[in-house]
């Protein structure tokens, strides 16, 4: 059924086949030169135009909260096939100024090396940021991405997800810089190398880095059914 509501990009009126109080925000997280970062898009048009925001948009009326976050972020940053968690909803009375939404949160875990980002949809620009260098961010994403981190951090301690932000083959070093990024702590190497190898969760390719200015370490990658039964099967890893 056809419905007029309040566009949350231009806030004008427009009629549309879409729930009108349910968006959907995601925070995409990715992993460059041992820093965790987001993927923000800047608004080209609307009330918010020229500013910050997270990936998101409407739910069509005919899809699945889930299809609809995935069809969002194609839409909107070109990214397919990835690691896509639910959160919660968010819903202060007050969150858009415009009127009643409320969104659902989502969060995503990339391999960077693997996606051409590009803006799209209502989008002018997409860009990766370091967590700590983010910008002030529209409506109430400053408070999503805070708790998509907190999640995430619960989430690592439990499960091996954080391999969803590495290179297929990584040494040592970049695995305890993303524990390292995500908890925000500092890591014993040899108390962190020892833990992960008694875990028999990595591999050793017999390969070294190349074209590296310091000592090449070695590579490893994840065994795959080590993966899926902790990941099934969950654990408490503390550091």
């Amino acid at each position: 059924m056809k419905k007029e509501l309040l566009d949350i990009e231009s806030g004008e009126l427009v009629s549309t086949s879409v729930m009108s109080t349910i968006t959907i925000d995601c925070t995409i997280f990715g992993f460059e030169n041992g820093s965790l970062e987001v993927l923000l898009v800047k608004h080209a048009q609307g009330i918010s135009k020229g500013k910050w925001g997270l990936p998101g948009g409407w739910i069509q009326e005919k899809e699945s909260i889930d299809a609809a976050a995935h069809r969002l972020l194609r839409e909107l940053t070109g990214l397919d096939n990835i690691f896509l968690e639910q959160l919660k909803a968010f819903g202060e009375p007050d969150r858009f100024p415009l009127g009643r939404v409320i969104t659902v949160g989502y969060y995503a875990l990339v391999k960077r090396q693997d996606y051409s980002i590009k803006a799209g949809f209502t989008a002018s620009e997409a860009r990766w940021f370091k967590i700590k260098d983010c910008p002030p961010l529209i409506y109430d994403h400053n408070e999503i991405l805070n708790f998509s981190i907190e999640n995430l951090r619960r989430k690592v301690r439990q499960a091996p997800i954080g391999f969803n932000l590495l290179p297929e083959k990584f040494t040592l070093l970049q695995l305890m810089q993303l524990y390292e990024e995500i908890l925000d702590l500092e890591m014993d190497k040899p108390n962190f190398r020892r833990k992960f190898l008694r875990m028999k969760l990595l591999v050793d390719v017999n390969e070294k880095q190349k074209d590296v200015s310091h000592r090449a370490a070695k590579l490893y990658k994840f065994d795959d059914n080590t993966y899926k039964k902790l990941t099934q099967k969950g654990f408490n890893f503390e550091f």
